[in-house]
């Protein structure tokens, strides 16, 4: 490392990279680009939003006093950079792997994490939080929050906004604008003003005339429209001003030079400041630049060859599964509407925006929006379909609550990612929604054990007048062949898949397919139980009755979830049946390869045998 990264291999801590000259800046910026392409390129992670990061992050450790000073990163999928410099160089192989460094912003990893991160448009509530603390507790600290332009889409980040610009705090908020979406590209002109505009000159100016022209009405007013027009020229300064944060930029992202001299600026400014950056996904990695989608969270890879294109006939994914049956069912109902929140690719819609652009409805990273404008669409009689991630439909349970169960509007939440997702961990874990959804009158849920049947019970979900969610999981299942029919499965039923003696396991999800490979072991019976609710409670009771015992299978928590669900039912009838309940256990589950994590939790065929003949010790049950 000596040899290739010279610099960079010094960099042990924050205080060690700011010893160096300011003109040494860019070529650790260079190295440090280097290291994290090589370095996700063999773990595999998010790249682009990092590659975009790498100078803001060295000026923002330059500049700052961190740990002491806090840095808050949105979201956190493009703090690697920061990682790196903060004592983490040497374990970034072990990047969300078991054991390894978290993909995010965690507290218990390290000190510099100030916040923990995963879900977005968090930072600038976190941030203001902190800055009020340090007010309270006469702590002289600065506190930055960096965002992103599709994060600051959030209602959450504007009602932070508007709360911090009243409070008497001294708050930096770095948008980090990646998209290009808010203004024009940067120039020698914004960041000449950009510099001005941060100076004590510029501020004690302003401040200074507001004390007095203001005795002299008209000399004010003008005095603030020559202000603002010579703002205007180079920037959108009215909304975040309006809010009460005295805003500079756009400035380049990627000069760190400038950097380092607006937040050196910026740091002896009193009160809430908005610094807009204008940086690049991908940065520095042309194959990046140019896709940085297809980049954001890849695999391995060689970065001398790109990301290889899949060789043979690859499985299909769930949520490819899903993307098909959208495209089939909108071309055979005009009625069906989609919406998503920020998350085209992910979810799986790209096609359906290519075929009915008209009937599809990105409406940013905005949850709440997402489902109660779903519930407007369903008021006027079309058919929305959310297409949420689990973890994410936990941001809009209100709305979900309020303005769609409560309504009974006919509403189908597509939920990917359910149960564990693996290298992104407990902030993406969908280990909830079977817990949070079943306990709201109105809602069904179902929970299909593969690929097929996936699409089987979404057209049986938007076949309902009722909101009916559909959970599945992220990557691939079973491998069986999907059908490209539409047609349904029975609402509310479920389905016996093996008949053996004395033990019955009632799966719901993915899992029935383990759960047959040990029943084999076990000679038990198996039920693909298909609903979390409305529950089957004929054939579970008919199970209660032909069975010695009942084992509860699931991929989602335990407490409240579905097993929770057979021991409710079996206590209405009046029954009194040994249950075992198999599934997530009361604990943040840690990012790692999901085929470990499952074994590691006991969900594999291995473990499921094992936790059955640990629980029935008596032959007179396992047979």
């Amino acid at each position: 490392m000596k040899n290739t990264y010279p610099l960079l291999q010094t960099i042990d801590t924050p205080d060690d990279l700011r010893r160096l000259n300011r003109s040494q800046l860019e070529p650790l910026a260079n190295e440090l680009r280097a290291y994290l392409l090589d370095s996700v390129a063999k773990t595999g992670g998010h790249l682009s939003s990092n590659l975009g990061t790498v100078e803001l992050t060295v000026a923002l450790h330059y500049v700052m006093n961190t740990p002491f000073d806090r840095i808050v990163w949105d979201v956190g999928h493009q703090s690697y950079p920061h990682k790196i410099l903060t004592g983490r160089r040497d374990r970034l192989h072990s990047l969300r792997q078991l054991g390894g460094l978290s993909g995010f912003p965690r507290r218990d990893e390290s000190e510099f994490d100030t916040f923990g991160t995963g879900h977005s448009s968090t930072s600038i509530s976190a941030a203001l939080g902190m800055a009020l603390a340090s007010r309270l507790n006469g702590d002289d600290r600065h506190v930055t929050a960096v965002i992103g332009d599709g994060a600051m889409t959030a209602g959450m980040a504007f009602e932070a906004l508007n709360n911090a610009g009243v409070a008497d705090c001294n708050l930096l908020v770095i948008l980090n604008d990646n998209d290009m979406s808010i203004s024009p590209p940067v120039g020698a002109l914004n960041r000449h003003l950009a510099k001005l505009l941060s100076g004590q000159f510029y501020a004690a100016a302003k401040s200074a005339s507001k004390t007095v022209l203001k005795g002299a009405p008209p000399l004010w007013e003008l005095a603030k429209r020559f202000e603002e027009s010579a703002k205007g020229m180079v920037k959108p300064i009215t909304l975040f001003e309006k809010f009460g944060f005295n805003y500079v930029g756009p400035i380049d992202g990627h000069d760190v030079d400038t950097l380092v001299s607006v937040l050196e600026n910026i740091k002896h400014l009193k009160g809430p400041q908005f610094l807009h950056v204008v940086t690049k996904k991908g940065q520095g990695y042309k194959m990046a630049e140019a896709d940085p989608v297809a980049y954001h969270g890849p695999g391995k890879f060689d970065p001398a060859v790109g990301l290889a294109k899949a060789s043979g006939q690859a499985k299909t994914t769930f949520t490819e599964v899903f993307g098909n049956w959208l495209c089939d069912m909108g071309a055979a109902d005009s009625r069906l509407v989609a919406i998503t929140p920020a998350m085209r690719e992910g979810s799986g819609m790209v096609e359906f925006e290519k075929l009915f652009p008209k009937r599809f409805f990105d409406v940013g990273i905005a949850e709440q929006h997402a489902v109660t404008f779903a519930g407007g669409l369903a008021c006027e009689g079309l058919k929305p379909v959310v297409a949420i991630y689990s973890t994410f439909l936990q941001r809009g349970y209100d709305q979900l609550v309020h303005d769609v169960a409560l309504q009974n509007l006919p509403v189908v939440f597509a939920l990917d990612r359910a149960g564990l997702v693996g290298a992104d961990g407990a902030t993406h874990a969908g280990a909830y929604d079977i817990a949070y959804i079943r306990c709201i009158p109105n809602m069904s849920l179902a929970c299909p054990a593969d690929e097929n049947e996936c699409r089987q019970l979404l057209s049986t979900a938007y076949a309902q007048e009722t909101p009916v969610a559909v959970r599945y999981p992220r990557g691939v299942g079973a491998g069986v062949t999907v059908s490209r029919s539409l047609d349904t499965l029975p609402f509310g039923k479920g389905e016996i898949r093996r008949t053996g003696q004395k033990l019955a396991l009632l799966v719901f999800g993915t899992l029935l397919y383990p759960a047959l490979q040990a029943a084999e072991k076990l000679d038990a019976t198996v039920v693909n139980m298909r609903w979390a609710k409305p529950l089957d409670t004929e054939l579970l009771l008919q199970m209660a009755a032909d069975h010695e015992a009942l084992v509860t299978i699931e991929d989602g928590c335990i407490m409240g979830g579905a097993g929770s669900a057979v021991l409710e039912a079996l206590a209405a009838a009046g029954l009194a049946k040994p249950v075992l309940q198999l599934g997530l256990p009361d604990q943040f589950i840690e990012h790692g390869d999901p085929v470990k994590l499952m074994a590691m939790l006991g969900l594999d065929a291995t473990g499921i045998e094992a936790s059955v003949r640990a629980r029935f010790q008596s032959a007179a049950v396992q047979g």
